[in-house]
């Protein structure tokens, strides 16, 4: 009898956006002004980043046009709306960084949404890799044969994060120690880095009959956070020593003052670590599967900032990886960094706009600042 090998295949997948395209000299009025002054750092942080457009689900006047919930939904509507149906879903796996709320999981708040059928559901927190955590389950099931198909998101709603009300008790705060009260640059940075919007995947045990499917070859995940300290946090502040202290070890007065439920990153470690680490673990992940790395037809790196690609590069290059520009895939300076989301919206785009051959490989690759942790999966046009 011949035995085939259970594959599991991205038959589809789509986005969901917010509102227009938001241009650099417009952000601070959505975002606001931190003590009604205009950010120091944001020439320069746009400069290296070179994001040109990005997308916010918030008015100018602030408020909210949809939830991290909402955006999910949208982008799982747009996935179902011809060949698929919610009713059909066995698995829904969701990744994010910014949840509306801390319980219930994320994942259980777009079921809700969906009002489809009782389903199995479950969410995977952190920051860019954990839409790559959410494919990866979904990718074991339905390869196990506990589901036939599962449908992966990754959203963010990071908007609500930067706006300059998050910081306004701060900026009071500094105000009585110092005339000219800057906002910490670990914050400020982030402000001008991040953006909003959804991105879902149907993955099944078949391929696509008339279109052509991704098939996923592997993916591969590695935490580095036993060597390194934390570096992208939220809910918490570093001390001197570089520990973390969680948002329950400080008064409720303090969440304010200190800024505790801001994004933050430490660009010191950011700027030692983030390429070097991912670079040298990618490098070991195509010889576990034998892979020549050189044989790639399409490299899709999630970068927060263009800033980081010539890094990437060059680390890549010390490996003796060294990927024509006409290989790379980026469309982070038009949809901005959308953390979880970022790869699978890149991924969609790659789909639709260039002209996929059958037995090309794309590799994705998606680095998370947080505590660094990488993400690395080969797939296949088939």
């Amino acid at each position: 009898m011949h035995h085939t090998e259970p594959a599991v295949y991205i038959n589809k997948i789509a986005s969901f956006l917010p509102g227009k395209p938001i241009g650099n000299e417009e952000m601070e009025e959505y975002l606001g002004f931190v003590d009604g002054k205009k950010s120091r750092a944001k020439a320069l942080v746009l400069r290296n980043n070179r994001i040109k457009n990005r997308y916010y689900a918030r008015t100018k006047e602030g408020l909210s046009t949809h939830s991290n919930t909402e955006l999910t939904k949208a982008a799982i509507d747009a996935l179902c709306a011809n060949t698929y149906q919610t009713k059909d879903i066995e698995l829904l796996a969701c990744g994010t960084t910014s949840p509306d709320q801390l319980l219930p999981a994320h994942a259980l708040m777009v079921h809700g949404l969906l009002k489809n059928k009782p389903m199995e559901s479950v969410t995977f927190s952190g920051s860019c890799c954990s839409s790559m955590n959410a494919l990866k389950y979904g990718y074991m099931s339905v390869r196990t044969g506990n589901t036939q198909n599962a449908v992966i998101t990754g959203s963010e709603k990071l908007s609500s994060w930067m706006a300059a009300d998050t910081f306004e008790e701060e900026a009071k705060k500094l105000k009585e120690i110092e005339a000219e009260p800057v906002l910490a640059f670990e914050k400020d940075f982030l402000r001008w880095m991040l953006s909003d919007g959804a991105a879902a995947l149907w993955i099944s045990n078949k391929p696509n009959k008339e279109e052509l499917s991704l098939k996923i070859n592997w993916i591969e995940i590695c935490s580095f956070a036993n060597e390194v300290e934390s570096c992208m946090y939220c809910g918490g502040e570093k001390d001197q020593q570089g520990n973390l202290h969680g948002y329950s070890e400080y008064k409720p007065k303090e969440w304010l003052e200190k800024s505790i439920f801001a994004l933050k990153q430490d660009a010191r470690l950011l700027d030692k670590y983030i390429t070097q680490l991912g670079a040298t673990k990618q490098v070991e992940f195509f010889k576990k599967h034998g892979e020549n790395p050189l044989s790639i037809d399409w490299f899709l790196p999630h970068i927060s900032s263009f800033f980081f690609k010539q890094k990437l590069d060059d680390e890549m290059k010390k490996n003796n990886i060294q990927l024509p520009p006409e290989k790379w895939f980026i469309n982070l300076d038009k949809v901005g960094n959308v953390g979880a989301a970022s790869i699978f919206l890149a991924l969609e785009e790659l789909m639709r706009s260039a002209e996929l051959k059958k037995g090309q490989k794309i590799i994705l690759s998606v680095p998370e600042s947080a505590r660094f942790s990488y993400a690395t999966a080969l797939l296949t046009v088939v």
